[in-house]
């Protein structure tokens, strides 16, 4: 971000504004953590300061400090179109295109107020005055850290500033063994350590909190697992009537895609799973060296993300998909195969 967006900004902030935090749909780790940091970052300077989630998230997540002042779109609409409305600021956070956000995209995009996009993935859109973009970050979380340092204000990262932070930066490096982990990352989790971030109480808190059906479940997913070694690819099928089964609650399939990237020789994974309600497939994407994912997934399943984790949809049925993934795999052979 330029310094002269940076002094803006600044200059923004340093009043009371009326402020709306928004991230992506279907809202994870990265996207909760860096919406509650600056969350609890802001609201240090008297400003009216709500996020708004487009949806719900996983339960792993609703332990997070000030979680309970998250206001989910799709139920509570009507109050949540008036702040949008009304806000000065919005901060977008996690995303970079204003379709990731479901039935929020039209009054997002409406909205008059001053947007700023923090995030970390590819190919950005324009719809924010001010844009901080980076895809070599681990996180949106490791940005907003750097956010609050370049605003000079690092004096005011607090133990809850900390708690959140840390918690998206330790899920979306999957524990910090993702190559977006940097050198750079661990020093900023050593000072979030230092301001006040339990490490060993947040990783018990989002993984150690599985319940028996959540293990029935992985195990009914590997048991379709498939491996396919004349690609380096390997991938998991869920059906609806197999997450109904073990009682499915949105973020039980959490990290299932990594177990098929986990075997030795594979390079390229993916999960598909099955949504009757939004009658899609909904598609996780993993992998290896320099094999992209998100290319893959935005040339074949309207989707996208990083490198080596994307996602996509389908409209198709669940054995159309595959059989789709099936016809397009020998393309790559050439380039999974190294």
């Amino acid at each position: 971000m330029k310094k002269d967006d940076i002094k803006h900004i600044k200059q923004l902030l340093s009043e009371p504004k009326s402020i709306v935090v928004v991230p992506h749909k279907n809202p994870d780790g990265d996207a909760i953590g860096s919406s509650l940091g600056i969350y609890h970052y802001l609201k240090q300077f008297e400003h009216k300061i709500t996020i708004i989630a487009p949806n719900d998230y996983p339960d792993f997540l609703k332990w997070i400090p000030s979680e309970e002042t998250v206001m989910i779109y799709d139920s509570q609409t009507e109050a949540a179109n008036l702040l949008i409305e009304e806000a000065d600021i919005l901060f977008t956070l996690d995303f970079n295109a204003l379709n990731r956000i479901g039935n929020m995209e039209a009054v997002v995009t409406n909205s008059k107020a001053i947007k700023i996009m923090i995030d970390h993935h590819q190919q950005p859109d324009g719809y924010a005055l001010y844009t901080y973009s980076d895809v070599s970050m681990s996180s949106t979380c490791e940005m907003v850290y750097n956010f609050i340092v370049m605003l000079d204000d690092v004096d005011h990262i607090n133990a809850d500033v900390a708690t959140c932070l840390y918690t998206g930066i330790m899920t979306d490096t999957g524990s910090f063994r993702f190559p977006s982990t940097t050198s750079q990352t661990h020093q900023v989790i050593a000072a979030l350590i230092d301001k006040g971030a339990n490490n060993a109480q947040i990783h018990n808190n989002i993984y150690d909190t599985n319940s028996y059906n959540q293990l029935q479940l992985l195990g009914c997913a590997l048991r379709n697992l498939k491996v396919l070694p004349e690609y380096n690819t390997a991938y998991i099928t869920l059906s609806q009537e197999e997450l109904n089964t073990y009682n499915f609650k949105k973020g039980d399939t959490e990290g299932f895609v990594n177990y098929g990237l986990s075997l030795q020789g594979v390079v390229f994974a993916a999960i598909f799973i099955e949504n009757q309600q939004e009658q899609i497939i909904k598609i996780s994407f993993r992998s290896k060296s320099n094999f992209s994912v998100n290319e893959f997934a935005r040339a074949h399943f309207e989707g996208g993300g990083h490198i080596n984790a994307a996602g996509g949809k389908s409209d198709l049925s669940m054995e159309a998909t595959i059989e789709k993934f099936m016809r397009i795999l020998p393309s790559y052979k050439h380039v999974l195969n190294l």
